[in-house]
């Protein structure tokens, strides 16, 4: 298994190692990726209070330090364990959205990610470039076309991509109303089956209902209406 994408550029921390795409190798350092960089302005929706909006040489960008959520928080918020470089989970992020960008999906561009190794343990982050104008699902939930939704997440399952944590708020719109999909901690590449993707959606509705109650479920029946007339 390739480490990073094609393109990516792998260097070294005192702990650890960061990657970014080589157009960026020159400027890139270990300190884009620390959240007490003075730039950093944490991101209100979402995140597990892990992620910061971020500027630099790298452009507008999104930080975000992997933490647990759940029950296993209480194992400790933000190590995992070191199962070795192709498996940490920034870098196969990073795979992921390199994949779907190949595919013509609209995902975040994955600018850097970084890991610093604890013994047999080791926390990770990533760095992905901003949204302009970005809003998520749960806070235009009245202005949102369930078709161009249904239509993403298809996309998405057609590039061969599972999706983790399909919820409302990794579903995205920009200022030109384009939807984007975000937050792939966790997913899967590989031929997705119609179970597989329906269990997405069921996701999302979960999701909707505790975010808008009656309103997120009736949003998710005119969603589920649509995907079944999209071809698979």
């Amino acid at each position: 298994m390739n480490t990073i994408p094609s393109g990516w550029v792998l260097q070294p921390l005192a702990d650890g190692a960061f990657c970014v795409p080589a157009a960026l190798a020159a400027a890139a350092k270990a300190a884009w990726f620390d959240p007490q960089r003075a730039d950093a302005k944490p991101v209100a929706e979402g995140g597990r209070q892990a992620a910061w909006f971020v500027a630099g040489e790298h452009g507008p960008a999104v930080l975000r330090h992997y933490r647990r959520g759940g029950l296993r928080a209480r194992l400790g918020p933000d190590g995992y364990a070191w199962l070795g470089q192709a498996r940490v989970r920034a870098f196969a992020e990073v795979r992921v959205l390199a994949h779907l960008q190949a595919a013509g999906v609209l995902v975040p561009q994955p600018l850097g990610a970084a890991y610093w190794r604890l013994g047999l343990f080791y926390r990770t982050a990533i760095l992905i470039a901003r949204i302009d104008g970005a809003q998520a699902l749960a806070s235009r939930l009245d202005q949102a076309d369930p078709l161009a939704v249904a239509t993403a997440i298809r996309a998405m399952h057609r590039a061969g991509v599972w999706h983790a944590d399909l919820n409302a708020y990794n579903i995205l719109f920009d200022s030109q109303g384009r939807v984007w999909l975000i937050d792939f901690d966790r997913a899967r590449l590989g031929v997705v089956p119609e179970a597989q993707q329906y269990k997405n959606l069921l996701r999302l509705r979960r999701s909707l209902v505790k975010v808008a109650g009656a309103r997120g479920a009736q949003w998710w029946d005119a969603l589920d209406a649509v995907w079944r007339t999209l071809p698979v």
